[in-house]
């Protein structure tokens, strides 16, 4: 008999903080993807400060969520810039040192941003609002995350169904195409190239849901997200087709220059693609700054023109 009320008690304690931490928490919880997990998702939110002002801010927008705040430093999307002036967001600043007085100033009622990023000033940011850094992931992923964040599922629901049927009808017509394409990033005194893979970066993500085939140098199977070939391995990049953006840093007037550096030299003249005429400067912002479904439709919008337009 002793022994049997003790294990009625050991079962009571177990089940007993399991039930104080659902009591705790009145709506959904998200238990993947998210820094210092579980994250308790309010019930009501009227009032977001995003610390990322890349494509966290650009979904969001996407999403219609009220964003009261981010910083305004590497914003590189006119279209976002605009929408950020006409809500009269406060800008935050730095977003690797985002002021953390001007959002305690606006009394949100969630704050989201990168794990990666801001994982250091969780604790300080947690004592304000609801907190939640995002870990790196799927861009699609991450947008149906953010809805449910911010109780706007029916919104990413309806956009992404919209994008999926446009990138599987690109998808169904580059079957057709026997044709290879490279990628490449100019930065100063450096070459990056963004490759097809698992942790691949938004628009290379959707190149490869489109259908469109990279060079064995540009694909892998691992977590590498970006190659940086010097002059030698340039010619790796070996494509039918290149594309490639000239992106000197957040401010785009020495691109120009950049880009003539760079194509005047020899060895890019030695490229297929360059010899052919099937070498491409592609917009530094869907590109780069990759912002959400927009950005998206950009990269289907060149894929359309460069490849599937391409000799």
């Amino acid at each position: 008999m002793v022994s049997v009320l003790r294990l009625c008690l050991a079962l009571l304690f177990l089940l007993f903080p399991l039930s104080i931490a659902q009591a705790a928490c009145p709506g959904k919880e998200i238990t993947e993807g998210v820094y210092n997990a579980p994250f308790c998702v309010p019930k009501e939110v009227k009032r977001i400060v995003t610390l990322d002002p890349l494509i966290t801010l650009g979904l969001l927008i996407e999403l219609k969520a009220p964003v009261v705040a981010t910083p305004y430093m590497a914003i590189q999307d006119a279209g976002i810039l605009e929408v950020v002036n006409a809500q009269k967001m406060v800008d935050l600043g730095n977003p690797k040192e985002p002021s953390l007085e001007r959002v305690a100033a606006l009394k949100p009622d969630l704050i989201i941003g990168s794990a990666e990023g801001h994982a250091p000033i969780y604790e300080q940011a947690s004592k304000i609002a609801p907190t939640v850094f995002f870990n790196h992931m799927d861009w699609k992923k991450y947008l149906r995350q953010l809805s449910v964040v911010t109780g706007t599922e029916g919104t990413a629901n309806e956009a992404l169904a919209a994008y999926e049927t446009r990138v599987a009808a690109i998808r169904d017509r580059m079957k057709d195409k026997d044709v290879t394409v490279s990628t490449v990033r100019f930065a100063p005194g450096r070459f990056v190239v963004f490759v097809d893979g698992p942790a691949a970066y938004a628009p290379f993500a959707v190149l490869h849901e489109a259908g469109v085939k990279r060079t064995a140098y540009e694909t892998v199977t691992d977590g590498t997200i970006v190659k940086r070939p010097d002059w030698e391995e340039l010619a790796n990049l070996d494509g039918d087709v290149l594309l490639y953006v000239s992106a000197s840093g957040f401010e785009s007037g020495p691109d120009d220059a950049l880009e003539k550096e760079v194509i005047e030299n020899p060895l890019w003249q030695l490229l297929p693609a360059v010899q052919n005429k099937r070498a491409h400067r592609v917009d530094r912002v869907a590109w780069q700054s990759f912002h959400g479904i927009a950005s998206a439709n950009r990269i289907l919008d060149d894929i359309e023109r460069y490849i599937l337009a391409d000799r």
